[in-house]
């Protein structure tokens, strides 16, 4: 039976996702309803992707039967509510990274989560990625001997964005691209909580939110790390991995290709029927697959990317941006 997907907002991430879901055999997925805050955005998009349902609030796609799982893609400020609402309702969920404004945030979601029996998972669909599961690979076989180093950087002019530098729309270099940087070294180290964090940032004078940041993360046996993120300025948005044996780059956050040792794999992702708003969107469809093996399983967290994962991504957020200075409302709560 197929998986029954509903789309929590009507905006450019959600259509990338449903675009990225028609890659994959009808079979399996299916998009029944979509929901936004205004019936006619709901409308528009249904009529677009050709979804039989749309609803003109969130609480009327919580309450249909029909769907399976939710995909919320509303801006980060409001994951908190939306995802408490869905996880109530019985709804599996499969959320928008970050998975909330911080720590105390996502802990409030996990545990509606838990106490509701269903299925929930922030959506860092890098780690679907063929080239992610190739990197994990060759991590865990020790093909790269004993890493030492990695280093993550990610940089997009996005400072024209509202909602990248807003601070009531949680903006911000480090919660909007950052969180690829660190979710990535907290891959290659397994999970692992680092011994130390030192940072260093930008905040940007009339919005109060970071424009750049730069940190450094010290894990146990002298392993190093270091992210780059930015919303001012282009950045060369790869990655490397160092160990003893070798080296991993790979580009950023929608890796299609991976060399390891100067020898280059390609990992193309199919062509969308419909034009996107980001690149590689397509390569949502290995998280949205993903979701749909778990929810076979009856699991109610992915292990490649589990809740405990998504708390420590917040923990470092937190940290991170302490030390830089960047306090949101949701902080002081």
């Amino acid at each position: 039976m197929a998986t029954r997907w509903g789309i929590c907002s009507a905006g450019k991430i959600s259509h990338d996702f449903t675009v990225a879901l028609k890659t994959l055999p009808p079979e399996d997925h299916q998009v029944v309803a979509v929901a936004a805050r205004k019936l006619e955005d709901a409308q528009e998009f249904a009529k677009k992707h050709s979804i039989s349902k749309a609803y003109g609030s969130y609480e009327e796609l919580a309450r249909d039967p029909d769907v399976d799982v939710v995909y919320i893609g509303v801006i980060h400020p409001y994951h908190l509510s939306t995802c408490l609402l869905f996880t109530n309702a019985k709804k599996n969920v499969l959320c928008e990274k970050p998975l909330a404004m911080n720590t105390k945030e996502v802990q409030e979601i996990l545990a509606s989560a838990k106490r509701n029996d269903v299925f929930l998972m922030e959506a860092v669909w890098t780690r679907f990625f063929p080239v992610s599961v190739e990197i994990r690979r060759l991590l865990a076989q020790g093909e790269l001997g004993d890493v030492k180093m990695v280093r993550s950087e990610f940089g997009v002019p996005l400072m024209h964005v509202p909602r990248a530098v807003q601070k009531e729309l949680g903006g911000g270099a480090l919660l909007d691209v950052g969180i690829y940087c660190l979710q990535f070294i907290s891959m290659v180290y397994n999970g692992e909580k680092p011994e130390s964090i030192q940072a260093s940032g930008v905040v940007h004078l009339e919005k109060g939110v970071d424009e750049t940041v730069v940190a450094i993360l010290k894990y146990s046996g002298n392993r190093m790390a270091v992210i780059t993120c930015s919303a001012g300025v282009q950045l060369p948005n790869d990655a490397i991995i160092t160990g003893t044996k070798g080296l991993v780059p790979a580009p950023m956050w929608c890796p299609t290709s991976l060399v390891v040792n100067g020898k280059e794999t390609e990992y193309p992702v199919p062509e969308p029927y419909l034009p996107l708003n980001f690149i590689n969107s397509t390569g949502m469809r290995y998280e949205a697959e993903e979701v749909r093996q778990c929810l076979l399983k009856g699991l109610k967290e992915c292990a490649v990317m589990s809740h405990a994962d998504s708390l420590l991504l917040a923990e470092l957020e937190d940290e991170i941006r302490r030390q830089v200075g960047v306090v949101y409302s949701q902080d002081c709560q």
